[in-house]
């Protein structure tokens, strides 16, 4: 059963693990790798990636994205969207702490914000308007 456009506002607001799809130029697959995103109903999703990096480039170059994310208990449920990428600046430290705090517990923020400080680079983030919409929940397993 398809959810209502509350419904799956609702579920993309949370914070499930998201596969991210772009296309990978000519004679490949899309590019679809994990990641954490940040979306509120009724705006735009966003998320961060290094810059330069493949799936900075070709998010670049194609503008226009997709993110699927699903759960399995206490139902199977999924929520897909696609949409063109409105614009990429660079990422910023008040976003890197929002992502972080959305998905780990308060104990492991602080660890994990000066292990990303310190390793991952410049990032930039994506910021994607949702498009198209295909959801569904499937009831329990």
């Amino acid at each position: 059963m398809a959810l209502s456009k509350e419904e799956r506002e609702q579920f993309l607001s949370e914070p499930h693990i998201a596969a991210l799809s772009v296309n990978a130029g000519e004679n490949r697959g899309p590019l679809t790798l994990p990641i954490w995103y940040q979306y509120t109903p009724g705006g735009d999703l966003w998320f961060t990636t290094g810059a330069g990096s493949r799936k900075h480039t070709l998010i670049e170059a194609a503008g226009y994205v997709s993110l699927m994310v699903e759960r399995l208990e206490p139902s199977v449920r999924y929520v897909a969207v696609d949409g063109p990428v409105l614009r990429i600046e660079p990422g910023t430290d008040d976003q890197l702490v929002e992502m972080t705090k959305r998905y780990l517990p308060p104990e492991k923020v602080d660890g994990y914000l000066e292990f990303a400080r310190r390793e991952h680079g410049e990032s930039v983030s994506v910021f994607v308007e949702p498009q198209h919409w295909l959801s569904a929940d499937l009831g329990a397993l």
